[in-house]
Parts: structure tokens; sequence; C-alpha cells
């Protein structure tokens, strides 16, 4: 089994509702799962209100959504900022009957990825980056965060 890269974190919860389901061991595994070489990354659990005045400052969207990504560097050290909402994470994993845990793990394992450039605009881009997210969460003992979209 190849080493993990390398991961300097910084685990912030401004919302602490969710510290004991995010234990500084899991989150670390599960971003160094999604990185392809060493990481400088910051988590930042946040309330509504702070999800919603971020993504309506950088993203000009006037409500909170479950994961930003701030990525400052791609290499050779990724540098990025993570910030995770809460309530939207809860209503999401709950809505979709979905642990809690593994709702995070997914959420980390995307937004990592995007730290590193991968997107998700085109129908292709999509597709590679859905794929990786399976793999790498299946290789986390995490279920495809996709199947239950397929049946709808």
């Amino acid at each position: 089994m190849a080493a993990l890269p390398p991961l300097e974190l910084s685990l912030q919860f401004a919302d602490r509702r969710h510290r004991e389901a995010l234990p500084r061991h899991r989150v670390a595994r599960w971003i160094r799962a999604a990185l392809e070489g060493p990481g400088r990354i910051a988590v930042r659990i946040v309330d509504a209100d702070e999800g919603r005045r971020l993504n309506r400052e950088f993203r000009r969207r006037d409500y909170a959504t479950n994961v930003l990504t701030f990525g400052y560097e791609t290499g050779p050290v990724v540098v990025a900022d993570l910030v995770l909402c809460a309530p939207v994470v809860q209503d999401e994993a709950a809505a979709g009957g979905l642990p809690l845990p593994a709702h995070y793990a997914h959420l980390l394992v995307h937004g990592t990825l995007h730290a590193q450039g991968h997107d998700h605009e085109s129908a292709r881009e999509a597709r590679v980056m859905e794929a990786r997210e399976r793999e790498i969460l299946r290789s986390l003992g995490f279920a495809d965060p996709y199947a239950r979209h397929a049946r709808a």
C-alpha cells in the first residue's frame, strides 16, 4: 500500500455541533486519500450565517452551501481552505439517508479535489471528478455518494 501524502491540517469548529463526528484523525485520513501530493489545508466547520456570508461574498450566491473550496496553490504543496456548513451538511445527510460522517467524508474529498484543480463545470469534467470521488470513497470504505442520484 502506498504511503499517504503529508498533510498539515488545521481543523476549526466555529459551529461545534459535529465536533464528535469529525475527529482530527478521520478528517486527515479522508483528505489525505484525495491528495495527490503534500498539502496544507484548513478545514472550518461553520454555521448557516457564516456559510451564507462567505458564499455571498465569494460566489455571489445568497445561501449557505455545503462546502466552499478556497484553493491558493496547487503545487508543489496544495494550499487551501475548505469551509463546510454544518446545518447544510446535516440536512443533506438526513434527506439522503446518509450517515453524517459519510457525507462529511464525501464533501471533504470533493473539496480537496477542487483544491487541486479538479472541476465539474462540463459534463465531461463532472464524469471524471465523480469517478475519482467514487474511487477514493470506496477505498475509505464508503458507499458511492452518487448512487442515490442514479435511482432518481
